[in-house]
């Protein structure tokens, strides 16, 4: 009987949640970190993930080929198409789905009426837009953008912070969405408008939604008043992945003598280390970061968002190697461990606003967006 719960235990670590036993095994599977294990790993995940690649043609929030779900996968696919071995067939397919969305990015008007020109969500394709257009320097891959981040600045939205309003950014989200593409026309035209533009409603949910005496942030200003069971405040782990993220991707675009980017820098590093301190034995982070017990299933978008910006963080010194990268080490483990034989990534918390149960049958492509993200900084070790 021994024997066969030691077996259990190793090859189901994810199991075992941080609010279980201390008795119970944290053991992880046996998975050797090098280049060659994390970028077959990427390519497994990446290759899986194109092959079962549907999208409804509507133009939905939350579906459609430049939805924000697709739009995370689309740049997580990009990074990843950097360090590829076949990297030409990767960004044939990310060309290949912008030419047949003509470059475009949604208009929101069937969930938000109001907002569809303004909404974050629907700015994240425009990251790959840009990546692409550094990459090959189309015009076409610049010009949508261009024009509805102009249009934003010249017709400002309401600024309203009620999580009812998404004229602007009034979730913790859209801190991944749309800051960085804002930041990254600038960098590539001089336009001090869009800096300045996101610097100010970047600060203004800071302002709104960071907790900074637990560190970390509300999903939106509906959570200020609620509680876990255990009588924590509410702070979504995906929710505060996305910032991670987004910091993350805003310090890589920012030059290093930037006035702007010491707000953000100084954030991550204050930001980042709390998220650190909140993994589960077994690599993890939880669909509720203060209240894992409640949630004890691994939720692997939020822990590959995390995941991305810890790695980053040791790779431009912004953390200390020594003290972080066992965290990153234990939570690329966790990750792969959550990976199947044929590449499908599990254990990703389906759309929501706020921590929800998971399995490990769920998978999402943003999930695996976010996957490839954390894997190919991972990669920079």
């Amino acid at each position: 009987m021994r024997i066969i719960i030691s077996f259990f235990i190793i090859v189901f670590p994810w199991q075992f949640s941080a609010g279980q036993s201390k008795k119970e095994s944290s053991t992880q599977p046996a998975v050797v970190i090098n280049k060659d294990s994390i970028k077959n790993t990427l390519k497994k995940v990446a290759d899986w993930q194109i092959k079962n690649f549907t999208y409804s043609t509507n133009q939905s929030h939350d579906f459609g080929i430049d939805s924000w779900t697709n739009a995370t996968l689309y740049f997580g696919m990009l990074q990843w198409a950097k360090i590829a071995p076949d990297s030409i067939a990767y960004y044939d397919w990310l060309t290949k789905l912008g030419a047949e969305n003509q470059w475009k990015i949604a208009e929101n008007f069937i969930n938000y009426p109001k907002y569809g020109l303004y909404h974050a969500d629907e700015l994240c394709i425009a990251q790959t837009y840009l990546g692409l257009y550094k990459k090959f320097r189309k015009e076409e891959m610049l010009k949508s953008v261009q024009k509805r981040i102009d249009w934003i600045i010249n017709y400002p939205p309401n600024g309203n912070m009620s999580h009812t309003n998404k004229q602007t950014w009034t979730w913790s989200d859209a801190l991944f969405m749309a800051p960085p593409v804002f930041a990254e026309l600038y960098t590539l035209t001089g336009n001090l408008r869009y800096i300045e533009f996101m610097d100010e409603q970047f600060k203004k949910t800071y302002n709104h939604l960071y907790d900074p005496k637990e560190k970390l942030f509300y999903r939106d200003d509906s959570y200020f008043n609620k509680q876990e069971k255990n009588g924590a405040k509410v702070f979504w782990g995906r929710g505060n992945g996305w910032v991670a993220a987004g910091l993350v991707d805003l310090l890589k675009i920012l030059p290093k003598g930037s006035q702007y980017r010491l707000f953000y820098q100084n954030l991550f590093k204050e930001l980042v280390p709390r998220l650190a301190s909140l993994q589960d034995k077994n690599g993890f982070w939880h669909a509720s970061l203060l209240d894992p017990t409640s949630y004890p299933a691994p939720e692997t978008s939020a822990t590959s968002l995390i995941t991305y910006a810890l790695a980053y963080g040791i790779n431009e010194g912004l953390l200390d190697k020594e003290k972080f990268k066992p965290v990153v080490r234990k939570a690329w483990r966790a990750l792969a461990s959550a990976v199947d034989e044929n590449g499908k990534l599990g254990w990703v918390q389906p759309i929501g606003a706020d921590p929800k149960k998971v399995t490990k049958e769920m998978t999402s492509v943003y999930g695996v967006g976010a996957f490839l993200l954390a894997g190919t900084e991972l990669y920079q070790f």
